[in-house]
């Protein structure tokens, strides 16, 4: 297994988004947090010879990440035609090669029927724009539907709504850890050109694993 520090460093080459949008939460997943949370999810035997779903994978990031780590292959879902192919274009930058399959679907409405082992990674929509509130509740059902195991990165504050939606949808929080998200500007309303999100990471095992 590649270290930590070895996969930040392949997911460093990782574009991200061109053209990025406010209403969707575009915000690229740093790598950093990426290898981390795809590491953590490699020590806990949750990535290799299974299936790994990207929820809004963006530009791929965590999707190459766990590319990277020996599944039996990766599925990127993302609803924005753009960032998929930004993605393709990271596929080859990375270099792996793991069979990875772009699919251009809305993550709370996924057109996915998985019968295999199936771990799900995901980076969803924090909720910060008004009239979004509780954006990550959709991903979290669609992680239930899908998985047998889920990561998923949120805002800080969130372990309640977390583990009271993994309860009552047959699941279980194992494990959570608190992670900093390195946010550069990208949108107007931006006061600074960097800034640094406290966020959590959540791994759930779902009913039947």
């Amino acid at each position: 297994m590649a270290t930590k520090a070895a996969l930040e460093t392949q997911l460093a080459v990782v574009a991200g988004f061109e053209n990025p949008s406010v209403s969707l939460e575009q915000y690229p997943t740093p790598p950093e947090l990426a290898a981390h949370v795809v590491h953590v999810a490699d020590l806990n035997d949750d990535i290799e010879g299974r299936t790994v779903v990207d929820l809004g994978t963006g530009t791929g990031m965590l999707a190459l990440g766990a590319a990277l780590r020996g599944p039996a292959r990766v599925i990127g879902l993302d609803v924005d035609r753009e960032a998929l192919s930004t993605a393709r274009a990271n596929r080859v930058r990375v270099g792996t090669t793991a069979p990875i399959h772009w699919v251009q679907a809305d993550a709370t409405r996924c057109p996915l029927r998985l019968t295999e082992r199936t771990t799900v990674v995901m980076n969803p929509p924090f909720g910060a724009q008004r009239g979004h509130e509780h954006a990550d509740r959709a991903f979290l059902a669609t992680a239930a539907e899908l998985a047998d195991v889920s990561y998923s990165i949120h805002n800080a504050g969130s372990q309640e709504f977390v583990e009271a939606f993994a309860a009552d949808n047959g699941g279980e929080v194992t494990h959570a850890f608190e992670a900093t998200f390195d946010l550069a500007r990208q949108f107007d309303f931006h006061e600074e050109n960097r800034k640094e999100l406290r966020t959590e990471v959540y791994r759930i095992v779902w009913a039947g694993d």
